[in-house]
């Protein structure tokens, strides 16, 4: 294939040097845009020809070798191509003639072909993350669901704090993942708006059509402004920010596993297969899987921190400074993409240790609010004072190496008179059943608590939460589907 530079043979005499050519080649990492520029040349001219600005026969030759291309994949193209843009126009060219072929490119320029590209490229990534994000969401509800009633422990500070169920922990991440899932949504609504017909700055002087363009290729809308339509990164920056949230959340829960599978808190304890072991301590398991999705949380937020510094001073309409972008955006869509299957698998293989969780709820006093509300509740004292009372119980507790069962009423009124000057006189069986670290879950039944009862009736609105966000997903694949109709409908017009 000709290696001729189409771009400069009319304004430059001499060739791009060879390590200029290495250094601004954006060739290689276009492979992800390939099949989008593909579509958007096909729609391209499919508008061309309807507005009658090239002939039909010229745009049937053009759409004909296009679907050729598409076939053969990316490696027809010219490697020696500063990016794919070109390098399509270059085949077109090679195959047709300049006479047909160098029509493609009427009424547009790269700047605003690159941005459609992306866009297209970038929704199909985003409605695979949002999957993702929901079977990881369903396999966390199945496991709320097995665990409503597995008292454990909750934590802050990384310190013992209050009894909680392991459902209500996990809804907890449903709940965290459903606002990144939210997110996605709005990214791809912004995602989702045609660029196409801004040419380089101010339009163009053909009698382009941009909404049928928009239509064809599945946009929801067009960005109006020309200017806006090629300067505006913010959908790229917007998903790394969406992206980053998720891997900040996906992370978190990363570390508890991490933790909850270590010998000193034995919550959990994860499947061989998601597991490593030493080449010298041969009793090892890790969890470097775990450990890996925690590190790849660090490298989504460089990714964003990296567009962020690229875009906080670049001027009005297109600059090339734009190309650093893509690397970034693709490494954050490909660690989203790869970590969240992996994660769900590795939660919903894992074994859940009751037993364990118990005897830490049960374990250094976590019930101690419980029995300074019953205080307050039984005796109508302040909760300040009922605090105090209790607090200084388990300090003295402690100091005499008693466990939160040995407990009685007779500590709590020797407390109590330091305290109020006078016993409480509450009941050994009041005492320990505040203390009691299945009771203290059960009384948390308001909403959001983590009650039994009130985790089914959570379980049971997360289930139709998420049934929504999955008809929004579908409705999301079927305008994009039924815009496909519509364009290879007009392919087959122009072709007979």
């Amino acid at each position: 294939m000709s290696s001729k530079d189409i771009i400069r043979i009319g304004r430059f005499k001499e060739k791009m040097s060879e390590d200029a050519i290495s250094y601004t080649s954006s060739f290689l990492i276009d492979r992800r845009i390939f099949n989008a520029d593909i579509l958007v040349n096909k729609a391209h001219a499919i508008m061309l020809a309807e507005k009658k600005i090239i002939s039909k026969a010229v745009t049937s030759k053009i759409l004909k070798v296009l679907e050729d291309l598409e076939d053969k994949g990316f490696e027809a193209l010219d490697t020696t191509s500063e990016d794919i843009h070109i390098a399509v126009e270059k085949y077109l060219i090679e195959k047709l003639g300049e006479d047909v072929g160098g029509r493609i490119h009427t009424g547009r320029s790269r700047n605003d072909l690159v941005s459609t590209d992306l866009r297209i490229a970038l929704r199909a990534e985003l409605n695979l993350i949002s999957e993702s994000l929901i079977k990881l969401q369903k396999v966390l509800l199945d496991l709320a669901a097995e665990n409503v009633e597995t008292v454990t422990l909750g934590y802050t500070h990384l310190q013992h704090a209050q009894p909680i169920t392991f459902a209500h922990y996990l809804i907890s991440y449903v709940d965290a993942f459903g606002r990144d899932l939210a997110r996605l949504d709005q990214a791809y609504l912004n995602v989702n708006k045609s660029p196409l017909g801004a040419a380089a700055i101010a339009t163009t002087g053909f009698p382009i059509d941009r909404k049928r363009t928009a239509e064809l290729l599945g946009f929801n809308s067009l960005i109006e402004n020309s200017l806006d339509a090629v300067t505006s990164r913010d959908f790229l920056v917007e998903t790394l920010s969406a992206l980053g949230t998720l891997m900040i959340n996906v992370g978190r829960l990363a570390e508890e596993i991490i933790l909850w599978s270590t010998y000193e808190f034995g919550m959990i304890e994860l499947a061989e297969e998601y597991s490593s072991t030493s080449s010298i301590m041969p009793q090892k398991k890790n969890p470097d899987v775990a450990e890996l999705i925690r590190a790849k949380t660090g490298r989504v937020l460089g990714d964003l921190t990296g567009a962020f510094m690229i875009l906080k001073a670049v001027p009005t309409s297109y600059n090339r400074d734009f190309q650093e972008l893509t690397p970034l955006l693709w490494d954050a869509v490909d660690v989203a993409k790869s970590t969240l299957p992996v994660l769900a698998n590795m939660l919903s293989t894992m074994t859940i240790k009751k037993e364990r969780m118990m005897q830490l709820a049960s374990s250094n006093f976590s019930t101690a609010t419980e029995l300074a509300d019953t205080i307050v509740r039984e005796k109508n004292l302040p909760f300040r004072t009922a605090h105090t009372i209790v607090g200084k119980a388990v300090a003295k507790a402690i100091e005499s190496c008693k466990t939160p069962a040995e407990i009685n009423s007779e500590l709590i009124d020797e407390v109590a008179r330091d305290v109020i000057g006078k016993s409480l006189g509450l009941s050994n069986k009041t005492v320990q059943a505040a203390l009691d670290p299945k009771k203290f879950v059960e009384k948390r039944s308001i909403i959001g608590g983590p009650a039994p009862r009130e985790v089914l009736r959570s379980l049971k609105i997360h289930k139709k939460i998420i049934a929504q966000s999955e008809k929004i997903l579908q409705e999301h694949k079927q305008v994009l589907l039924k815009a496909n109709t519509i364009l290879n409908k007009a392919i087959k017009l122009l072709s007979s």
